[in-house]
């Protein structure tokens, strides 16, 4: 039998002339489920929803309402030696880019000071940390993604003034996949 009969008999050839068409609808069908509740959103510098998350006044700029559920941005304005330790994120990845003064990450052990422009990526199930240092306060754009994150800064932000309970900080951060080291 010539190749082109075994092909037609043996049902290959219907297979191969479908399976690119069959995976380019899939990957159409999963390129528009990220963005299916995304909405255009312009948020001006002086706008957001301002949390005091333990000292990290944070200023959420997008949330996951906003994205489709894809992303969170949010601005840090932080005092020096304002910071958050050594951590744990398990369901989200991390985007840090500094626009004013200085911030010392720590990114899977290696510490190294991040200046106005620098970028630091921490994946998630990866350790990490960071510090305002310097005298100056800093300015830092965090992303998160997906989304979600933004839950447990709002549900922090409403614990009560003064010196914070890290037991009780600890448990909702936990509810959330993060864990501190």
């Amino acid at each position: 039998m010539d190749r082109k009969k075994f092909i037609q008999t043996t049902g290959i050839g219907l297979g191969l002339a479908l399976v690119p068409k069959l995976l380019q609808g899939q990957n159409q069908e999963a390129k528009n489920t990220f963005s299916t509740n995304a909405k255009p959103k312009i948020v001006k510098d002086s706008e957001g929803d301002v949390l005091n998350v333990i000292g990290d006044i944070q200023t959420h700029k997008l949330v996951g309402s906003d994205t489709g559920n894809q992303i969170v941005e949010w601005v840090d304005n932080v005092e020096p030696g304002v910071g958050i330790p050594p951590h744990i994120h398990t369901l989200e990845d991390e985007i840090f880019r500094v626009i004013k003064g200085q911030i010392e990450i720590m990114v899977d052990g290696q510490a190294t000071i991040l200046n106005p422009g620098d970028v630091a990526f921490a994946p998630k199930n990866v350790p990490h940390s960071w510090k305002v240092i310097g005298t100056e306060k800093a300015k830092m754009m965090t992303s998160a993604f997906p989304a979600g994150i933004e839950l447990m800064f709002q549900e922090i932000a409403k614990l009560p003034p003064g010196p914070p309970d890290f037991e009780k900080v600890t448990e909702i951060c936990g509810r959330h996949g993060i864990s501190f080291l």
